[in-house]
Formats: structure tokens, sequence, C-alpha cells
């Protein structure tokens, strides 16, 4: 339940409040590290011992993966959808009074916030899985109604975000972890605007395999995500380590054993710079706060998960296109965006290595970027995300 306006703290107290919880976190970040170049063997896999860590902990921070002026091209289109936003939640206009992006789209393509609230803790939103509301400042007073949290069809509507979607490392990555018939989740772009952006409650990811004869504790995929501004412990994601592993935890007896508190112990943040790649288990205990620092975050999200875990599963979270049951077909067709992507970037990027997709060897003539794959695989194409 939100709390009447008056009686939340300012942005300015709530981060003031929880400075001396952010150096805890950043202790135990300091402690864990588990951050470093990406490396490779003589074969192109990823080295085990990263490959360990990640298993061990539930994540990874690769330091600097994507360089400085794909991060600026990836900037520029990300800044472009935002400009093209709707100007709130039920505007059919951008901010220029032009028609917004995505207006008439099967699926919108921006989610809202109003300015530092949880929209999802305590509520039934994608299965129940965010069960205790965060703290919700109390905005500026010249604050919008409404700002952008979420914006989805990178690969279609930012021609560097499905470049980003081929990248030969990231792909090797999803290879090494969830094997090389490995096949797509959803992505989306988070953006946590400077002393504006909405939290995300504390949540594991996945629905389906909780109960499963066959769980374990990479059931339920991973997400990378692709930093394109320094974060912080005021504006970056958290994570509690090793959570992938302990099953369906219970996480609103977790915060009501802490005092009602949503700064659970052992929790730490996510610190990366422009650049650098996070890859998180999707079981891990994970959240963020309300941004009331003045340091904006901008983050491309996409996961990827083993083809067994889909194959034959239903619609698990609420997408567009509902009660489908993912057969080979279904997911052949969200895997052919890969595919289209990898030669995106083999175009663009002539003197790199183009990764290989084992799922489409042979097939990838029929899928080269141009208009005809970019309507027939890239157009509403995250309309058939696999989410379990």
């Amino acid at each position: 339940m939100n709390m009447p306006s008056k009686s939340r703290p300012s942005r300015e107290q709530h981060a003031a409040s929880i400075a001396a919880f952010q150096q805890e976190g950043l202790k135990i970040a300091r402690t864990i590290g588990n951050r470093g170049s990406v490396r490779f063997d003589a074969d192109g896999k990823l080295q085990p011992d990263i490959l360990d860590a990640f298993n061990e902990h539930g994540f990874y921070v690769f330091e600097g993966m994507i360089d400085a002026d794909e991060i600026a091209e990836l900037r520029a289109d990300a800044n472009t959808m935002l400009e093209r936003a709707p100007v709130d939640r039920h505007a059919q206009v951008d901010a220029r009074g032009h028609p917004a992006l995505g207006i008439g789209s099967k699926r919108p393509l921006y989610r809202f916030v109003t300015p530092l609230a949880d929209p999802l803790g305590g509520s039934k939103e994608f299965a129940g899985r965010h069960p205790a509301q965060m703290a919700q400042p109390r905005p500026d007073d010249d604050a919008p109604t409404d700002v952008v949290y979420l914006m989805y069809g990178v690969c279609q509507e930012m021609p560097s975000g499905l470049r980003l979607y081929g990248h030969p490392h990231l792909l090797a990555i999803a290879e090494a972890i969830n094997g090389p018939d490995f096949v797509p989740y959803n992505d989306a772009v988070f953006v946590k605007q400077a002393g504006l952006g909405g939290s995300v409650a504390w949540h594991q990811d996945g629905v389906t395999h909780w109960n499963s004869p066959d769980w374990d504790p990479g059931i339920h995929g991973f997400n990378f995500q692709v930093q394109l501004y320094p974060t912080t412990p005021g504006n970056g994601l958290w994570i509690k380590p090793g959570t992938h592993r302990q099953g369906r935890l219970d996480i609103k007896r977790m915060v009501q054993e802490n005092g009602g508190s949503e700064l659970l112990p052992g929790v730490m943040p996510l610190i990366c710079d422009a650049g650098d790649v996070t890859i998180v288990n999707r079981q891990m205990l994970h959240g963020s706060f309300a941004n009331s620092s003045d340091d904006i975050r901008i983050s491309i999200n996409f996961g990827f998960h083993r083809y067994r875990a889909v194959l034959g599963q239903k619609t698990a979270i609420v997408m567009a296109e509902q009660n489908t049951t993912y057969d080979d077909q279904r997911i052949h067709d969200r895997s052919a965006v890969i595919t289209v992507a990898i030669d995106a970037r083999a175009q663009y990027y002539p003197n790199e290595t183009p990764f290989s997709y084992k799922p489409f060897a042979g097939k990838a003539d029929d899928y080269r970027f141009n208009e005809e794959t970019f309507d027939r695989v890239i157009r509403d194409y995250f309309n058939k995300d696999l989410a379990i």
C-alpha cells in the first residue's frame, strides 16, 4: 500500500537514511570480487574459472567488455527511444507533440512508474513474485507525473541494440552456461532517471520450475545487463550472492524478520563502469531501490535459457501471447532473432569474428540482415518472448 505523500521521506532524506547500509553492501562486494575481463581459451570457450565463480556466487561482472564507441551508439539509440516516448502513461504524443513511438503496437514499448515509487512490490503482477514493497521516497515538487521505467523492443527500435544482441563474447558466455542450443528469454532497457527512477522490489525470476523434479540452480536461466552509464549503490542492481542455490525463498518473511525493512542483511550492489556487463542467475534474490541519487542508470537487459528448460512449457509470466506452449517451432521463431543479430553485427563490424549459433548452422543465408528478414523475424519479435 502506498503511503500518503506527506508521511514519506524526501529523496534527500531517503538517500541519507540508506548511506550506512550502502557502505556495508560495498564491503561485501569488495570481499567477494567476482569480476574481471572476459577470458576465453584457445578454442574460444569461456575460461572454466569464470564459469565456476559464476556457478558458485550466481553473478559475475565482466569489466570493459563493450568499447566506448559502441556504448556511445547504444546511448544515442536509447536516448532516442526516451525522447520519442509518450509524455505519460496515457499520452499518445511525445514531448515535442509528435506521435509517440509504438502507439498501436500489439505490446506497449514503454512501461511507466510514478517517480520513486515501487510499482510491483506486494502486487500480483508477474505471478506475484515481488511480495514485499520497497520504500517510496517523496519526489521533488517539480517531478513529472510519470517517468519511463522500462523500454521494450531493443532489437527492433535500436539498431545498435540489435548488433549488441549478436555480440560474439556475450553469445559465447550464453553457450558456456546454457549449452550450444541456448535460447532467448526477453530483453528490455531499464531506465533509472536521476532522482526519479522507481524501485524493483526484491524477487527471484522464474516461475515454472521451482517444484520440478529436475530443478537445479541454473534451470531458470540468466540475465545480462550491459551498463551504458556507471552504476552506484544508489542506482544499481543489488543481489544476495548464493541465493540462486537455495530454492524459492520466502521473501516476505525475510523482510518481516528484518523488522519490516527492505534493507536486508548480506546483500551487495553491482558496481560498474560504462561498458561493463553483469551476468546474474535469474534465481538470485535481487532488486533495486528508488533512485534518490543524482546519477542516471540505463541498462540493457537480456536473458537466455536452456532449450530443454523451455521446450513444452507454457507462458508463465504475463506477455503479449498467453497460454502459448513453447514447441520447437515457437522456440525457433524467437531464436531466429539471434541469427539475424549476428549478421547485422557482422555487416557493421566486418573485422570481428562472428559467433556461430549451432541451432541455425547451415541456415545463415535465410537469416541475413536485410529489410525482408527485419520484417519477417525482428518486427514484433518481443511478442514471442520465452517466459518461464
